[in-house]
């Protein structure tokens, strides 16, 4: 039995003792992994700043800040969430009682990436505990530092039994990916997202994607362009580009082209001084080989802004590609890195026509101070999540489910999304053995009488109060008790 078998199976014996479903057990587990947040936070900075060349502010603010505060939210809702949840009664179950019951799936398989290597694996392993499913976590190989910290310190925290961290590279995904589980949850690319997709449909396994894509970013030309651009120069250029939901691109009228490079051009001095390359706040792209991939785009467009390199530390800088063309190499998939191509269009109607040619993206970006405009380019387009007016900060909003569409992914999860997207959500119907008269309408043999009461109690679904449901219960148990009585006789 190879080493993934025995996790998957040491998972699903301790999920079967039943001991991840409390919600004492629950909280436990959650309080533990905060607690590891913060006291391993050290650990924790180290093993990012030899991976992504990330900073120990950056790694709280970019990783293990949003994980803490996912974590806070459960532990305070988590009692609302597992509760039973009523649900509208019909004129037939008035009697009855009606509820959702959220239960654990079993085991989740988790297999995490490696640009947010903290954020997007332990961020479905919150969802995963408060739901009361054992979860197989499988960090990302690309970040070695870090998958050698979660391998080995957080088992020390939370239930090694039903939370098995498993490390290794492509050869250890697939024999994962080989097991029966109850939920697979990915996040990388697409090409890789499809092959996860074929291997969980062996067992009919449903799965979560975390995908990407070319996320777009309009700037209509009457906007605010000095904070536009600085807020843009923000989310493309943090972690050295490598965010699945960066601006892949922008689009935005020629007049105001050149003003939009002067103003990015402003903001990556001020944010990351005349030298990037000496900046701390800074990263760096995580290999040479996406070095290259990402180099190679630059290859027949005209930078702007930037173009500097060392290959031997993966150092790109912020750079800007301007008069871009469709058919450019660098809008031609996903960049993850830092190049901010910009494309010309004639107005909104422009941009969202060229929008809509591509894949649906992970997100989309307006900066405009026209609702109509907003509201326009909304209606008129699809994304996962769609962001007005400045960029990423949606991810951090828990009350918004957070996840893709089409090409960009399927399922979403943060704050109680990520619990039902872990969760079955169990119908439940309980009736009484009482009132048999009402159920005449439904056995043979069929009649015109019956067809028409039963069209009455299925179609009239009054809006009715508490007082209401009463009075009404009452008629139909006196009704109840005349049609059983007339079929007794």
């Amino acid at each position: 039995m190879s080493r993934e078998q025995k996790a998957v199976e040491c998972a699903r014996k301790a999920f079967l003792t039943g001991r991840s479903k409390p919600l004492e057990h629950r909280i436990r587990q959650l309080k533990n992994l905060q607690r590891f947040l913060l006291e391993r936070e050290k650990e924790i900075a180290e093993a990012i700043k030899k991976d992504l060349n990330k900073s120990e502010a950056g790694t709280q603010l970019y990783e293990t800040l949003g994980l803490e505060g996912e974590i806070v939210l459960a532990v305070k809702k988590l009692a609302e969430w597992v509760a039973p949840r009523p649900v509208e009664k019909n004129l037939l179950t008035i009697s009855d009682t009606v509820y959702i019951q959220p239960e654990p799936l079993g085991v989740v398989l988790i297999i995490g990436a490696w640009n947010y290597p903290w954020a997007v694996t332990i961020q479905p392993l919150i969802g995963a505990i408060a739901a009361g499913n054992a979860a197989v976590v499988k960090p990302s190989e690309v970040c070695v530092h870090t998958a050698k910290v979660m391998e080995d310190l957080l088992p020390a925290y939370i239930d090694k039994e039903l939370y098995p961290v498993v490390t290794g590279g492509v050869s250890e995904t697939q024999e994962l990916l080989r097991q029966r589980f109850d939920h697979v949850f990915y996040t990388g690319n697409s090409m890789v997202g499809k092959l996860v997709m074929e291997a969980a449909a062996k067992h009919l396994t449903p799965i979560t994607l975390e995908l990407g894509g070319k996320s777009p970013c309009y700037i209509d030309k009457n906007c605010d362009i000095p904070i536009a651009c600085r807020r843009v120069t923000w989310g493309k250029y943090s972690n050295c580009g490598q965010t699945c939901i960066a601006p892949d691109y922008i689009l935005c009228e020629p007049s105001i082209q050149d003003r939009v490079l002067e103003e990015i051009k402003k903001s990556i001095k001020a944010f990351y001084t005349e030298d990037p390359k000496t900046c701390p706040d800074y990263g760096r792209i995580i290999n040479q080989r996406h070095f290259k991939r990402i180099m190679a785009m630059t290859e027949d467009s005209t930078i702007a802004i930037g173009g500097d390199s060392d290959e031997s530390t993966c150092y790109i800088a912020p750079t800007v590609l301007k008069d871009v063309q469709v058919n450019s190499k660098v809008m031609q998939e996903e960049i993850f890195g830092p190049l901010l191509p910009i494309l010309t269009v004639s107005g909104v109607d422009e941009a969202i026509n060229f929008i809509n040619k591509g894949e649906k993206p992970l997100a989309l970006y307006i900066f405009s101070p026209d609702d109509k405009v907003i509201k326009k380019v909304i209606a008129e387009t699809s994304s996962g999540g769609v962001l007005a007016n400045d960029c990423l900060v949606h991810y951090s909003v828990s009350a918004l489910p957070f996840g893709g569409v089409g090409n960009s992914g399927m399922g979403s999860y943060h704050g109680k999304f990520s619990f039902d997207n872990l969760s079955h959500l169990r119908g439940c119907l309980i009736k009484q053995l009482k009132m048999e008269g009402v159920n005449d309408m439904r056995y043979p043999p069929h009649t015109a009488k019956k067809l028409f009461w039963a069209r009455f109690f299925i179609l009239k679904n009054p809006d009715l109060g508490w007082l209401g449901r009463m009075t009404l219960l009452a008629i139909i148990a006196v009704v109840a008790a005349v049609v059983l009585q007339r079929y007794l006789q």
